[in-house]
């Protein structure tokens, strides 16, 4: 899965002002937030990232070792306006692929923000 050129704006935990100015600046914006977690898992229910258009975000939903891949389906989003929900887990083969090997589960909502 390529992820492109991905930069982080900030790992601040609230991300809504961000959001709010990117959105302001008339960019096109994604908020991924957790909804569940299971065992191990890097970051609480209602943690939040966000991604706009030209890929920068802000936040953190992992830790660092699935945003690569929030971020592709964040972007996803901002094309399509389709909500989704997504799961990493370690029994998952994609949770590998990204590097989630924690030994928990974690459940995104992504969703445009219009």
């Amino acid at each position: 899965m390529a992820q492109g050129n991905v930069t982080a704006a900030s790992s601040d935990d609230d991300v809504l002002p961000q959001v709010g100015a990117w959105r302001e600046a008339g960019m096109k914006v994604a908020l991924a937030t957790v909804v569940s977690t299971w065992g191990s898992s890097p970051r609480p229910v209602g943690s939040q990232l966000a991604v706009e258009d030209g890929g920068r975000f802000v936040g953190s939903v992992s830790g660092g070792c699935i945003e690569g891949a929030v971020v592709h389906e964040a972007l996803e989003a901002i094309k399509d306006g389709k909500p989704r929900v997504i799961k990493f887990g370690v029994t998952d083969e994609m949770a590998w692929e990204v590097g989630l090997a924690c030994g928990g589960q974690i459940q995104l909502l992504v969703e445009r923000v219009d």
